[in-house]
Formats: C-alpha cells, sequence, structure tokens
C-alpha cells in the first residue's frame, strides 16, 4: 500500500511516500519512495524532493497556499524533475496520512477521517490555532485532488499523551476552568516519543508493559516524556508547546507573574509579549546569536563565546532536571532515549545532559556517543550500568504511514 503522509506546518509542507502492508510492519521493511518539503508558503517557496539513491532536486517557485504546495507535490509524484520516476499515476496512492496537531480530549488514537472528524478537528483551532486550520486545509485539499474515495487517517501529536492520569494533566487552577474551557496539559510531539519507545522494545525486545523510559525530543522544539509500561505518564509541554524545556526560540518554564511585568515594563500586549516567549527566546534569546545548536557549540568552543555557553548550560540544565523529576515521579526507569535532530546529532550536548548522573547509575560510553550520529540506533551507555542510555532517530512520517494502514485494514493502531 503506497501510503502519502503530510505534515502541514504554519508556512510549510513536508511529504514522504511510503510503501508498506501488515506484512512489512510486522518485518519493518517498510519503503520510502519519496520525500521532501515546500517552505515559504505564501511566498517565493523553497521546493526539495529526495528519492531513494541520492537523487535530490531544489527549487524555487511562488507557491500561494497549502492547496497550491499540495498540488505541486502531487505533480512532482508522477512527473518529477530531472528525469526521476516515482509513480505512473496518482491512482497508485492508496491512503493518505495526515500529522494532525490538536485532537483535544476527542481524539485518544488516530482515526480514519469522515465529516465528524473533521468537525472535531475545526472544534479544536481554538487550542492550535497555528497548524489544525493548515491541517485542515490540506485534509480538504487532498480529498479534492484525489477523490472521496481515497481514505485518509488523522495521527495527532496529543493521542499519545490521553494515558496521563488527571493528577499530571491538571494544573492548580480553578477547577471550573477545565470543566468550561478544558484548560489542561495536553503534551505534543507524541508521534515521536510513541515512535522511539516503540523502537527500543524491538531493540531490546522488551514486551510494551515491561517498558520504562524517558524521552527526549531535542529539535527546535523539545520535550520530554515519562514512559511507564508503554505509556506516556508525564510530559513536559503542556496547554501549548511553550512550557517545559528550553528550546530554539521559545522559553519553556517560567514565572507566569513574568507575563505581566515585562508587558508593563516594556509596553507589550499580551499577544507582543507571548510573540516574544514564542519566537525570540529560548537558546536565540540566551545568545543572542541563533537557535542552531552546532552554531551555538561553535562559538561557545572555537570562539570561548560566553553567552553561546551559558545558553547550553540552560539548555542541559533544564533537560537535565526534568530527567531527575520523571525518574522520580516514576520510580526509576530503564533507560533514557535522545531524539530529534540535537538529541540525534549532538553528542556534546548529550555529554552536557548527562553530566552528574552518575549517582542515579547513568553512566555514558564516551566512544559510542560520539559516534551515534547520523541517524545511527546505538546504545551510549556503559555496559552494566543501571540506567541505560540510547540514541534513537525518531520517524513520525512511517509512524503515520504505519497506523494509515492499521486503520485502512481494520487493525488496532496501539502496539
Amino acid at each position: 500500500m503506497n501510503v502519502l503522509v503530510l505534515n502541514a506546518g504554519s508556512s510549510s509542507l513536508k511529504f514522504q511516500l511510503i510503501a508498506t502492508s501488515a506484512e512489512q510492519i510486522a518485518t519493518d521493511t517498510d519503503e520510502w519512495l519519496a520525500r521532501g518539503v515546500i517552505e515559504r508558503i505564501g511566498g517565493n517557496s523553497l521546493l526539495t524532493l529526495e528519492v531513494p539513491g541520492g537523487g535530490k532536486h531544489r527549487e524555487s517557485a511562488p507557491v500561494r497556499d497549502h492547496r497550491a504546495a499540495l498540488d505541486h507535490v502531487l505533480r512532482w509524484l508522477t512527473a518529477p524533475p530531472e528525469g526521476l520516476h516515482i509513480l505512473d499515476s496518482l491512482s497508485q496512492i492508496d491512503a493518505v496520512g495526515h500529522r494532525v496537531v490538536h485532537g483535544g480530549e476527542y481524539f485518544r488514537s488516530s482515526v480514519l477521517i469522515n465529516d465528524a472528524v473533521r468537525q472535531r478537528i475545526e472544534d479544536t483551532i481554538d487550542l492550535a490555532p497555528l497548524h489544525n486550520p493548515h491541517n485542515l486545509r490540506v485534509i480538504q485539499a487532498a480529498r479534492a485532488a484525489l477523490g472521496e474515495g481515497i481514505p485518509q487517517a488523522a495521527v495527532f501529536d496529543t493521542s499519545f499523551h490521553h494515558t496521563l492520569p488527571d493528577y499530571a494533566y491538571l494544573y492548580a487552577l480553578p477547577y471550573s476552568l477545565y470543566r468550561r474551557h478544558r484548560v489542561r496539559r495536553y503534551g505534543f510531539h507524541g508521534t515521536s516519543h510513541r515512535y522511539v519507545a516503540y523502537r527500543y522494545r524491538r531493540i531490546t525486545g522488551r514486551a510494551r508493559e515491561e517498558t520504562n523510559l524517558i524521552t527526549l525530543h531535542l529539535g527546535n522544539g523539545c520535550s520530554a516524556c515519562a514512559i511507564s509500561r508503554g505509556d506516556s505518564v508525564d510530559t513536559s509541554m503542556g496547554f501549548t508547546p511553550l512550557e517545559g524545556l528550553v528550546m530554539g526560540t521559545r522559553s519553556g518554564d517560567l514565572d507566569p507573574a513574568i507575563l505581566d511585568y515585562i508587558a508593563v515594563k516594556e509596553g507589550m500586549s499580551l499577544p507582543e509579549v507571548e510573540s516574544l516567549l514564542n519566537k525570540q527566546s529560548g537558546l536565540l534569546g540566551i545568545s543572542g546569536l541563533t537557535n542552531d545548536m552546532r552554531e551555538l557549540i561553535a562559538e561557545a568552543v572555537e570562539e570561548d563565546d560566553r553567552r553561546a555557553r551559558l545558553a547550553l548550560q540552560i539548555f542541559a540544565y533544564r533537560a537535565r532536571k526534568y530527567i531527575g523529576s520523571y525518574l522520580a515521579a516514576m520510580g526509576g526507569a530503564d533507560a533514557i532515549v535522545f531524539t530529534g535532530g540535537i538529541g540525534e546529532n549532538s553528542p556534546e550536548v548529550r555529554q552536557m545532559v548527562c553530566e552528574g548522573l552518575e549517582w542515579m547509575g547513568l553512566q555514558l560510553d564516551g566512544g559510542a556517543n560520539l559516534t551515534a550520529v547520523g541517524g545511527r540506533e546505538q546504545q551510549i551507555g556503559s555496559e552494566g550500568t543501571r540506567l541505560g542510555a540510547w540514541v534513537i532517530p525518531t520517524n513520525e512520517e512511517l509512524l503515520i504511514a504505519r497506523d494509515t494502514v492499521r486503520l485502512v485494514l481494520g487493525l488496532s493502531t496501539r502496539f
């Protein structure tokens, strides 16, 4: 079954075409046939297409909106540039899987999309105003382009975290705010945390009920997740993706009274303060230089830049605090798993995060940590230590494709 996976951001559309089936899922023999991204939608966009074997194409072109972006993707799949071959016709697309950021309290798992599901996604727009509208537009565009007979599935960032107990997802606010407006911790990056927990089980041969992990998705957006007996029981992102770890441009945890203080002192409106916390804070705000971890490490090491070094220290310290708190809440864990662009490719950050955790039974293997880059699944903890450490690259698109196949075949998406 050829599944087109679509991930719509506020100004981007990532895509991947994956060939998979129930048998391929069971044997981990799924194949990706094409992948790419269209960035800066709404202007002169950057378009990238890649196929197996190293074929890669880049171009720039005006792309008006997400519907036009999807049209461009579909043209590429049947008539790719530079003589690349992907599909003979769109009829070879058997299903479409969508990453949907927010499912509210409606969706505890992935679902096939129908009119009722579309309405529920629309009902959650006030919880994810920057993402869910674009997710809906691409769902509608795919339906119009491919026809109503092609099944479409929604895979939600929030659904993996619906196993959080109420004492973990509720804030200490008047309970009426939860009753009236559903103000609570939802968590995000659920597809990534779920995927790497699955891969850990496959690598180590553990059953789902035997899996107790702390997973760290470290990229431009960052989150931690406590996974007990295979279920998410706590996570660092909250009502929005702003809470929790220090991120590329997001502040993470802070005293909420700071918002009013900044607004008064700087003469800013609440939306302007919120924008500052989301787009001008984190690594960028501390360093005053960049939100790119590679550049910050280079500045700290080669130029001895004090603020770059400080940004790294704050980033690692916050992650280490979450590890400690989750170990306490869970009563221990089997391992810590690093994933995401930074988690998968930065030995320096992994070393900094794990420093001082030896008393918990965590000891990194320096050599293994250095070589665990470039998409390698690898144990980086020393043999025989009580708390293991792993690098497991995430693959959210593959999980979305697999969930789509399971739903089309009437199989459970809980695995």
